[in-house]
């Protein structure tokens, strides 16, 4: 909850309209008993009455609360404050907005003039890119040192994932997001593959679609399992550590939320294994089977979850469809984007995937 102090308040409307400008008072706005038949809103409105280049003006201003309709985090809440404060400057008899900022750890307002993009920096790392490794092994190379690196992405993920939050409307939330987001399930349909594509039809789609509906509801039975997650976990998010003796790596690129279905981060890497073993084989088999194998063995022990397995299916959809795209990755041959539709389909069928005999998946 922010606490709104007249003086920082002040100093917000001072750094909007210059040293002399000053704020006079605030008071309420749109109080439940004022709303009639609607109960429910997401704003926290209050009346802000403040002097400027010696005029009295009055203004509207306006929080969001956290809530469960997908405004959880504050960069949920940024998102909707952002949008209305660029839309509404192009829309006719829209009132006009007069200042963009944001609550600092001090609950300080500070501002945000007219923004146009945003950016981050991060920190630089010197590793190598995992999926250099993977290209490595395919060619014939495995080393001890990479089952080992496999068997410390499984225990990396036992314990992020033993992190708990108990929260069912924000796992299904994730579980929504995960299917009808545009950079998901959905999203991916629409967009990664062309209008009546030759290696997969329209009626092919439709009938996955229809499939992953009976999913969505079964998973509502497994909001327990709301966990800390990555979001993002594959090998181009993976950084090997070049001069470390034992397996260290670092991960990048956490951006889809902090919690969520530990089945997505195991599935992520897994269809990896399996995307680079398609690629000389039919069916997953040497390397990239022991890798899989030490992945999977490795994170059930340590996790002690095997209910991982009954809530697996549509998140390997989800990365089917990333990996198996043609715009993603143009240059698979067709065999492999062939296995990965099979795989992608099939998987959907058992009510608990079957991690030893993956390759039936893909028959």
């Amino acid at each position: 909850m922010i606490q709104v102090q007249n003086e920082k308040l002040d100093a917000y409307i001072k750094s909007l309209y210059g040293p002399d400008a000053r704020l006079v008072s605030t008071g309420k706005i749109g109080a439940v008993e004022q709303q009639g038949m609607k109960e429910l809103g997401y704003g926290k409105p209050m009346l802000v009455r403040f002097e400027a280049g010696g005029e009295i003006r009055e203004g509207v201003f306006s929080t969001m609360r956290g809530d469960k309709y997908g405004h959880q985090f504050y960069w949920d809440r940024a998102h909707v404050l952002l949008c209305q404060y660029e839309t509404a400057k192009r829309m006719e008899r829209h009132v006009k907005a007069l200042g963009l900022g944001y609550v600092d750890a001090e609950d300080a307002f500070q501002p945000l003039k007219d923004p146009k993009e945003f950016f981050i920096l991060n920190e630089f790392v010197v590793g190598r890119d995992y999926f250099v490794d993977l290209e490595r092994i395919r060619a014939g190379e495995l080393k001890d040192f990479d089952v080992a690196l496999a068997r410390e992405f499984g225990l990396w993920m036992a314990e992020l994932h033993a992190e708990k939050c108990d929260d069912e409307n924000l796992y299904y939330r994730r579980i929504r997001e995960t299917f009808g987001d545009s950079e998901c399930i959905l999203g991916l349909i629409d967009e990664a593959y062309p209008r009546r594509y030759e290696a997969f039809s329209e009626e092919r789609f439709m009938a996955l679609e229809k499939r992953l509906i009976d999913w969505r509801w079964r998973l509502k039975n497994y909001a327990h399992r709301l966990s800390a997650v990555h979001g993002d976990f594959h090998p181009w998010n993976v950084l090997v550590c070049e001069d470390c003796e034992g397996p260290e790596f670092k991960v990048l690129d956490r951006s889809r939320g902090e919690w969520g279905e530990p089945a997505d981060d195991l599935s992520t890497m897994a269809i990896n294994y399996i995307l680079f073993g398609l690629y000389d084989r039919p069916r997953l088999e040497g390397s990239f089977l022991r890798l899989y194998e030490t992945l999977f063995e490795t994170y059930l022990e340590a996790s002690n979850d095997t209910e991982i397995l009954q809530v697996m299916a549509p998140f390997f959809v989800f990365r089917a469809l990333v990996i198996a795209s043609p715009e993603w990755y143009p240059s698979h041959p067709e065999p492999v984007r062939r296995g990965l539709f099979r795989f992608m389909e099939n998987v959907l069928e058992d009510d608990v995937f079957d991690w030893r005999n993956v390759n039936r998946y893909m028959e």
